[in-house]
């Protein structure tokens, strides 16, 4: 009895030290922001190999940054999964967004894990992704990149900051894997205006030297 309550004891600890990142379901509408993740296409490409998407990476235009989504968030955590079943996205509308998310199957998953979300019903929430893609200025310097560059997360968040005027530190994360810029995630209120999020913050790339690899010929 004494091993069962000392090991139910530590299952608490752990419980209590563990953050509550995401929650599993949530009431359609009810954030507090938005995070508008920006994927550097290259970067998945080249950790995805064989596994990526062919129309992102094997054929087509070649792609630089793209949405990976808009995702409603909680001060602390966000909510997804908020319809179930999610309501079908139009064809059109899938067929519409393929040039800012070049796969189908992401702008499925998107709609159904982030988009019940929002409150929105699939048009205008991917009216509002396109909305807020088009309120930010892509850096020159990542607009057609060649060659790799070796840079760092402060370094990609700060060509973001000049390029986008009311951008504060506060406001935007540059996340990195495999030692490769990731993804830009900006966050906005449900004006699309820019908005500080602490949380997302905490979260960004620590490495230092991080690359960003050459975009993919068309």
């Amino acid at each position: 009895m004494r091993l069962a309550l000392r090991a139910l004891a530590l299952l608490g600890l752990v419980a209590l030290g563990t953050p509550v990142s995401a929650q599993q379901s949530g009431q359609p509408g009810k954030f507090d922001y938005y995070v508008l993740s920006l994927s550097w296409s290259p970067s998945y490409c080249a950790s995805e190999g064989n596994r990526a998407e062919p129309t992102q990476c094997r054929r087509g235009k070649p792609f630089a940054f793209v949405v990976h989504g808009l995702w409603p968030q909680y001060s602390e955590g966000w909510p997804q999964d908020c319809l179930y079943p999610a309501p079908r996205v139009p064809e059109a509308t899938v067929k519409d967004m393929l040039d800012v998310m070049p796969s189908r199957r992401l702008v499925i998953h998107e709609w159904r894990k982030h988009g019940t979300c929002s409150g929105l019903d699939p048009d205008d929430y991917f009216d509002a992704v396109r909305g807020a893609f088009n309120k930010i200025v892509i850096p020159g310097q990542f607009r057609a990149v060649t060659r790799p560059i070796t840079t760092s997360a402060p370094e990609v968040e700060n060509a973001f900051r000049v390029a986008n005027p009311g951008l504060a530190a506060d406001m935007i994360a540059v996340s990195c894997e495999d030692r490769m810029v990731s993804e830009v995630r900006i966050c906005m209120d449900r004006s699309l205006g820019f908005t500080a999020c602490p949380a997302v913050d905490r979260r960004a790339c620590r490495a230092g030297k991080i690359t960003m690899p050459p975009m993919r010929g068309g």
